[in-house]
């Protein structure tokens, strides 16, 4: 199950890196409009959230200590809130459905609410490979009695 997590959590960052990816795929696509950022909201609302729910699952299957249980349930909240920070930032419009510093404001946060994210599943990653590796051999100690040679 360890290496599983580490699977798991390792496709977990590539969809988030993805995520910047196809953000940027949806910004500077000419013309714009809300198709062009269809796989962003994809990723966003079904890809992430179930690899997220399968790298908590695998880290409690895993035996995983719970600061790493723990820490592979962040993502989930954080999710959570780009879908909220989203939202608001796109009702967050003047009469004539013009960005308002407001809602640039609160797009910003989305950004960097993302950034969050990315490093708390690299720091998942990390210590689901710690976990991974396996334990040091250590040598038993050896008793040699008196007068024998060592």
């Amino acid at each position: 199950m360890r290496k599983v997590l580490v699977i798991v959590s390792t496709l977990s960052l590539v969809a988030f890196g993805l995520q910047f990816v196809f953000a940027a795929v949806g910004a500077f696509t000419k013309p714009g409009g809300d198709g062009a950022y269809a796989l962003h909201r994809v990723t966003g609302s079904a890809v992430i959230p179930a690899l997220t729910l399968l790298t908590i699952l695998f880290a409690v299957l895993a035996k995983a200590p719970g600061r790493l249980v723990g820490l592979a349930a962040v993502p989930l909240g954080l999710v959570v809130g780009q879908a909220l920070l989203a939202m608001l930032a796109n009702a967050a419009t003047d009469d004539a459905g013009a960005s308002t510093p407001f809602g640039l404001t609160i797009a910003g946060l989305h950004a960097v609410n993302g950034i969050v994210a990315v490093h708390v599943v690299v720091n998942v990653l990390r210590r689901a490979r710690e976990l991974a590796r396996p334990a040091p051999a250590v040598a038993a100690p050896v008793p040699v009695r008196e007068g024998e040679p060592a």
